[in-house]
């Protein structure tokens, strides 16, 4: 018999057997397709496979969170920890053919964990011009008995070209202010709101205000290596304009296209997983009638815990 959840764990759990009109919604690619047939769709596939097969110049923005090297259930199978130069080759194939499909002035963002940090950037390398590693604080995680906790993951964002979107006043990041300066008698650099005096900051490539979704946020997924939507959205509202294709190769549990449909933006997502499409496709339903996303409101990113 099912364990029943708890009232309040809203996590996303659809069997295969329940989810069926869920992965009806999905394509998939047997061959070359034009634009219209992938847009804002689930493209249920393996992304080495599914890629080569889309529209070059298609996507403005590609976000990708790979699998690590690292042994994880995934539920399509285990994915084994090889050794680097093997996991330099699979990251080599699959940005081979994601390359292509990113237009001139187009952005990539990569997600992966320290061990493989080195490989990723040279990898990207091979096609981009790299711009930035960004470390963001993962709070989740075990502790180590004879070593330090991992609480860190990086994404590096790198560029096709020179001329990239790069929209800074979307991510500001608003913090409450602790020492309130004036000017003239007036706020200097900060706003008072019902809320308190908060001050909004330009971004850097260190994120602490993200918070890795758990079992009662409605974003959840029984995923096992979910990322925030607001980590996504982040990305998409500095990288990307209103309108434009966002794509992502190893979608899971539809992140990366929740946050494009929630804030105005195409999207193409890849996902090998029947399961994880089920999942992908049932967010999306509720993401075209709810856009919030946790930690993004009125315009900015909050601070955690700052409202």
């Amino acid at each position: 018999m099912a364990k029943e959840k708890a009232p309040r764990n809203k996590t996303i759990d659809t069997t295969p057997e329940e989810g069926a009109a869920y992965l009806a919604r999905c394509v998939t690619v047997n061959g070359p397709v034009q634009l219209a047939d992938v847009l804002d769709k689930t493209v249920c596939g393996d992304a080495l496979a599914v890629l080569p097969c889309l529209p070059r110049g298609c996507a403005d923005l590609i976000v990708a969170d790979p699998p690590y090297n690292l042994t994880k259930r995934f539920d399509s199978g285990v994915f084994s920890r090889t050794s680097r130069e093997e996991y330099a080759a699979y990251t080599a194939r699959w940005l081979a053919a994601a390359a292509p499909l990113l237009r001139e002035g187009g952005s990539i963002y990569v997600c992966c964990d320290w061990q493989s940090s080195a490989t990723v950037q040279h990898a990207l390398e091979q096609h981009f011009t790299v711009r930035s590693r960004i470390t963001w604080q993962r709070e989740k995680g075990r502790g180590a008995a004879k070593n330090w906790k991992n609480g860190m993951e990086d994404v590096w964002f790198a560029t096709k070209g020179d001329n990239w979107t790069f929209h800074v006043d979307a991510v500001r990041l608003r913090r409450r202010v602790l020492a309130p300066y004036r000017a003239g008698g007036a706020p200097k650099d900060w706003i008072q709101t019902g809320d308190g005096k908060f001050r909004d900051t330009c971004p850097s490539n260190l994120w602490d205000d993200l918070t890795v979704p758990f079992w009662s946020m409605p974003e959840n997924t029984a995923h096992p290596t979910q990322k925030p939507e607001k980590l996504a959205a982040r990305i998409i509202l500095a990288s990307s304009d209103p309108g434009a294709v966002v794509l992502d190769p190893f979608l899971g549990s539809g992140t990366t296209s929740v946050a494009a449909c929630k804030l105005g933006r195409r999207y193409i997502g890849v996902e090998r997983s029947a399961q994880y499409c089920i999942w992908a496709e049932q967010r999306l339903e509720r993401a075209r009638t709810d856009p919030r996303i946790q930690g993004y409101e009125d315009g900015v990113f909050w601070e955690r815990n700052a409202r």
